[in-house]
């Protein structure tokens, strides 16, 4: 055994108030957490995201009326929907794509290459989150 295997903490009881908020989670940790968070927003906001869909490709009415909600005066609030509704799909995307790579490459799974690849999905994630964002504020 180690020096540092010995000097490692053992948690038997866990107390939710001591010791969980210690706990550093590794990226791939939050990034797996993140991702079946943003699977579930989509999943929860599908029958909204079908309407929008619907509204937008009905006719050119529909498709005015469902654009004037976002120059309205709760335009910011249906931006900031639409945006987070962009970064879970965007999250959920490339976390999938991570995942599929790690399932077809099992030789290269390992926790380097875990925490690599998770800072990557976020880099990769939010970058695409900030320029469509920017895109639906009017920034360009």
């Amino acid at each position: 055994m180690t020096e540092q295997a010995k000097k490692r903490p053992e948690f038997r009881n866990i107390n939710v108030f001591t010791d969980l908020p210690s706990y550093r989670l590794p990226a791939a940790g939050i990034l797996s957490i993140l991702h079946r968070v943003s699977g579930m927003i989509l999943f929860l906001l599908l029958p909204f995201i079908m309407w929008m869909f619907d509204t937008s490709l009905s006719s050119e009415i529909s498709y005015g009326s469902f654009t004037s909600v976002f120059q309205g005066t709760w335009g910011w609030f249906a931006k900031l929907v639409c945006l987070a509704l962009i970064w879970g799909y965007l999250h959920h995307f490339c976390a999938g794509v991570r995942h599929l790579a790690m399932d077809m490459n099992h030789h290269i799974v390992n926790k380097e290459f875990g925490k690599t690849s998770a800072l990557v999905c976020f880099a990769v994630s939010l970058l695409l989150t900030v320029v469509l964002g920017a895109k639906l504020f009017g920034l360009f």
